[in-house]
């Protein structure tokens, strides 16, 4: 559920922790948290989307100062009222564009995980998400995102639009570069009722190292 203003809402964060995909096991978010930790050696970690900790508060249980950038203060503060919340720092924001984080010197891993960069319904604000990533990597850097890898080979050809059940009621669409001008056919739920599908955007798995001068760091303080 998003709430009036487009983020994700108290409800939504109260029952957050409460997922049952492997994501929210223990042995997997362990995997996860040792691989970050070991990409952030002796330096600092700042999680784009940082929610309700699910990661942050294992990486800064290991030692890692991590700091968090994230739209939603009820998704926030569900993770500062947990144990070892006052460790995490925080920013309230579009993580795509928030600068405004104390750098001491940088940041040696930024991350993204469990397919949070498909909040950026837009080309450009992707490329704007990994611009700030790359504006607070120290030399070196490692900018993590972790997302789905669809499937397009078993889409037809001239298809664009793939149809998934989103609830009991209701159906949606992932959709793959639809050609601009063209809206999508209007589809019906189980109730009868008809709505046009929203547009997503189709994310690619990257995990890069910054360079101390590499084009993404230029670009970023263009």
């Amino acid at each position: 559920m998003i709430d009036a203003d487009g983020y994700f809402s108290k409800q939504v964060a109260e029952r957050y922790d409460d997922g049952r995909g492997p994501e929210f096991q223990e042995e997997v978010i362990g995997r996860t948290v040792d691989i970050l930790a070991e990409l952030a050696g002796d330096g600092r970690a700042l999680e784009f989307g940082v929610g309700t900790g699910r990661i942050a508060l294992p990486l800064a249980r290991r030692g890692v100062s991590v700091h968090g950038i994230d739209m939603s203060r009820a998704m926030v503060d569900r993770m500062l009222a947990k144990p070892g919340g006052e460790r995490i720092g925080v920013s309230i924001g579009d993580f795509a564009t928030t600068v405004d984080i104390e750098r001491d010197g940088g940041f040696s891993l930024a991350y993204l995980v469990f397919n949070t960069i498909m909040n950026l319904t837009s080309q450009e604000a992707q490329v704007a998400c990994f611009r700030n990533a790359a504006a607070h990597l120290a030399p070196g850097g490692c900018f993590v995102v972790e997302v789905l890898v669809l499937e397009l080979r078993k889409i037809p050809a001239g298809q664009n639009f793939v149809p998934f059940r989103a609830g009991p009621r209701e159906w949606a669409y992932t959709v793959y570069g639809r050609p601009p001008g063209r809206d999508l056919p209007l589809h019906r739920d189980h109730g009868g009722r008809a709505g046009r599908s929203p547009e997503h955007s189709v994310s690619v798995c990257l995990a890069r190292r910054a360079g101390p001068d590499g084009p993404a760091r230029r670009a970023a303080a263009a």
